[in-house]
């Protein structure tokens, strides 16, 4: 069952883009599938976005990317699980000195492994990357992130 919010990925992007954390540091989210297995995320190149160097704040690097794992994972697996982020790290390969685009996907093998390890009530913590790159495709910086994923108590067996 889901809640009204994740019936269709277009309402969740059009809420989520909505959000200060994202409208106010120029995060959009262009393109969220209706059974939330792809999104593609726009940080653009405004100068309250950049950082010191001219180059775009590592801070809003990272926020394109915190949501979109667990709200991505709530609207296929629905309202009888807790999707949290668990942990998350930031590397840094390049400056990003124009408009930057992050993609997420949530593949058959991902979701067969959370469904299989989550079976018996036990968590899961998932691991995704997500490559946020330039429009001429070159690696900006990587992010990894650590998922815990769990059914609610009134959902576990036994």
């Amino acid at each position: 069952m889901k809640s009204w919010l994740f019936k269709k990925g277009t309402r969740v992007r059009r809420v989520l883009n909505l959000w200060p954390p994202f409208f106010f540091c120029g995060i959009r989210i262009v393109e969220l599938s209706n059974d939330f297995r792809y999104a593609r995320v726009v940080l653009k190149n405004r100068p309250w976005t950049r950082n010191a160097n001219g180059s775009q704040f590592g801070g809003s690097l990272f926020a394109m990317t915190d949501p979109l794992y667990s709200l991505m994972l709530m609207g296929v697996l629905g309202k009888r699980f807790h999707i949290w982020d668990k942990s998350a790290r930031l590397y840094f390969e390049k400056p990003g000195l124009g408009q930057v685009v992050a993609e997420f996907q949530l593949t058959d093998g991902l979701l067969a492994d959370i469904e299989a390890a989550t079976a018996r009530g036990e968590k899961a913590l998932p691991q995704v990357v997500t490559d946020i790159k330039n429009n001429n495709g070159d690696l900006v910086a990587r992010v990894e992130r650590t998922l815990y994923v769990r059914l609610k108590r009134q959902y576990r067996p036994g």
